[in-house]
Protein backbone atom coordinates (compact mmCIF):
# COMPACT_ATOMS: atom_id res chain seq x y z
CA UNK A 1 0.00 0.00 0.00
CA UNK A 2 1.14 3.28 -0.83
CA UNK A 3 -0.37 6.82 -0.57
CA UNK A 4 0.17 10.49 -2.09
CA UNK A 5 -1.10 13.69 -0.66
CA UNK A 6 -1.06 17.20 -2.69
CA UNK A 7 -1.83 19.82 0.30
CA UNK A 8 -3.48 23.62 -0.36
CA UNK A 9 -4.67 23.05 -3.53
CA UNK A 10 -7.13 25.84 -4.80
CA UNK A 11 -10.02 23.50 -6.06
CA UNK A 12 -13.48 23.87 -3.99
CA UNK A 13 -13.67 20.34 -1.76
CA UNK A 14 -17.29 19.74 -2.66
CA UNK A 15 -16.86 19.81 -6.60
CA UNK A 16 -13.09 16.92 -6.27
CA UNK A 17 -15.14 15.20 -3.87
CA UNK A 18 -17.68 14.39 -6.89
CA UNK A 19 -14.74 13.02 -8.95
CA UNK A 20 -13.05 11.25 -5.79
CA UNK A 21 -16.14 9.49 -5.31
CA UNK A 22 -16.06 8.00 -8.83
CA UNK A 23 -12.42 6.42 -8.63
CA UNK A 24 -12.89 4.85 -5.15
CA UNK A 25 -12.19 0.98 -6.21
CA UNK A 26 -11.32 1.60 -9.40
CA UNK A 27 -8.22 0.11 -10.81
CA UNK A 28 -5.48 2.72 -10.99
CA UNK A 29 -4.72 2.70 -14.79
CA UNK A 30 -8.58 2.77 -15.69
CA UNK A 31 -9.37 5.60 -12.83
CA UNK A 32 -5.90 7.56 -14.63
CA UNK A 33 -7.18 6.56 -18.58
CA UNK A 34 -10.95 8.24 -17.35
CA UNK A 35 -9.95 11.42 -15.68
CA UNK A 36 -8.24 12.74 -18.64
CA UNK A 37 -11.10 12.87 -20.48
CA UNK A 38 -13.34 14.68 -17.62
CA UNK A 39 -13.88 18.62 -18.10
CA UNK A 40 -13.20 19.22 -14.50
CA UNK A 41 -10.23 20.92 -13.02
CA UNK A 42 -10.58 17.89 -9.95
CA UNK A 43 -10.22 15.36 -12.86
CA UNK A 44 -6.88 16.39 -14.02
CA UNK A 45 -5.43 17.30 -10.37
CA UNK A 46 -6.67 14.01 -8.76
CA UNK A 47 -5.24 11.84 -11.81
CA UNK A 48 -1.99 13.24 -10.85
CA UNK A 49 -1.90 12.16 -7.16
CA UNK A 50 -2.87 8.80 -8.30
CA UNK A 51 -0.30 8.62 -10.42
CA UNK A 52 2.28 9.92 -7.98
CA UNK A 53 0.82 7.28 -5.27
CA UNK A 54 1.16 4.91 -7.91
CA UNK A 55 4.81 5.95 -8.35
CA UNK A 56 5.32 6.13 -4.82
CA UNK A 57 5.15 2.46 -3.88
CA UNK A 58 7.08 1.55 -7.46
CA UNK A 59 4.16 -0.15 -8.49
CA UNK A 60 2.46 -0.31 -12.15
CA UNK A 61 -0.48 0.96 -13.11
CA UNK A 62 -2.38 -2.02 -14.01
CA UNK A 63 -1.51 -3.52 -11.01
CA UNK A 64 -2.94 -1.67 -8.14
CA UNK A 65 -6.68 -0.24 -6.92
CA UNK A 66 -7.28 2.87 -5.74
CA UNK A 67 -8.62 1.48 -2.08
CA UNK A 68 -8.91 5.41 -0.99
CA UNK A 69 -9.35 8.81 -2.47
CA UNK A 70 -10.04 11.49 -0.14
CA UNK A 71 -11.06 15.25 -0.22
CA UNK A 72 -10.53 17.08 2.87
CA UNK A 73 -11.19 21.02 3.76
CA UNK A 74 -8.44 23.13 3.59
CA UNK A 75 -8.23 26.56 5.03
CA UNK A 76 -9.95 29.51 3.32
CA UNK A 77 -9.04 32.62 1.64
CA UNK A 78 -10.94 34.85 2.81
CA UNK A 79 -11.27 38.15 -0.01
CA UNK A 80 -13.34 41.38 -0.41
CA UNK A 81 -14.48 42.55 -3.50
CA UNK A 82 -15.62 46.54 -3.91
CA UNK A 83 -19.71 47.13 -4.60
CA UNK A 84 -21.87 49.89 -4.81
CA UNK A 85 -21.90 53.21 -1.85
CA UNK A 86 -18.59 51.71 -0.87
CA UNK A 87 -19.51 48.94 0.49
CA UNK A 88 -17.36 45.51 0.57
CA UNK A 89 -18.77 42.08 -0.19
CA UNK A 90 -16.66 38.56 1.19
CA UNK A 91 -15.52 36.34 -1.47
CA UNK A 92 -14.45 32.92 -0.18
CA UNK A 93 -11.85 30.92 -1.81
CA UNK A 94 -11.47 27.49 -0.79
CA UNK A 95 -8.39 25.01 -0.80
CA UNK A 96 -8.38 21.33 -0.31
CA UNK A 97 -6.56 18.67 0.78
CA UNK A 98 -6.28 15.80 -1.89
CA UNK A 99 -5.22 12.22 -0.13
CA UNK A 100 -5.02 9.14 -2.27
CA UNK A 101 -3.93 5.31 -0.95
CA UNK A 102 -3.12 2.83 -3.45
CA UNK A 103 -2.69 -1.30 -2.98
CA UNK A 104 -2.21 -4.50 -4.81
CA UNK A 105 -5.16 -6.26 -6.02
CA UNK A 106 -5.96 -9.60 -4.56
CA UNK A 107 -5.39 -12.75 -6.61
CA UNK A 108 -8.01 -14.20 -4.77
CA UNK A 109 -10.59 -13.59 -7.90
Amino acid sequence: MSKALLRYIRLSPTKARLIAREVQGMNAELAIASLEFMPNKAAKIISKVIASAVANGGYEAENVVVSSCRVDAGPVLRRFTPRARGRATPVRKPTSHIFVEVAQKSKDK
